[in-house]
């Protein structure tokens, strides 16, 4: 059985994450993403920083992955944006059945 990939990005707003997480569902690239706030240290230009960020969660199918990443890089108001694709180990048959249905272009 093929399996969901996660794909992993940050955001400085929760504005800016629910409108990447609503236009990826919208265009059935992504069949959930999640959001959280976290907190973020990290070396940008020179200087440590410490921000709130949004951290989103796309659940998407592998033949899907590529267009995701296109999608989230030409939308994403970072100017590096952190793109991290993980894979699923195992999960549900029915779970990774509506993940597939939900990510399949529309006829």
């Amino acid at each position: 059985m093929k399996l969901p990939l996660l794909v992993v990005t940050t955001v400085a707003t929760p504005d800016q994450a629910q409108a990447l997480a609503r236009e990826m569902v919208e265009r059935r690239l992504a069949a959930c993403v999640q959001v959280s706030t976290i907190r973020s240290t990290y070396r940008w230009q020179g200087a440590v920083c410490d921000d709130d960020e949004q951290r989103l969660l796309f659940k998407t199918m592998p033949e899907r992955v590529d267009a995701l990443l296109a999608a989230i890089r030409e939308r994403h108001p970072y100017e590096l944006p952190a793109l991290h694709v993980l894979p699923t180990v195992q999960a549900d048959a029915a779970y990774v059945d509506w993940v597939d249905q939900s990510t399949r272009p529309a006829p």
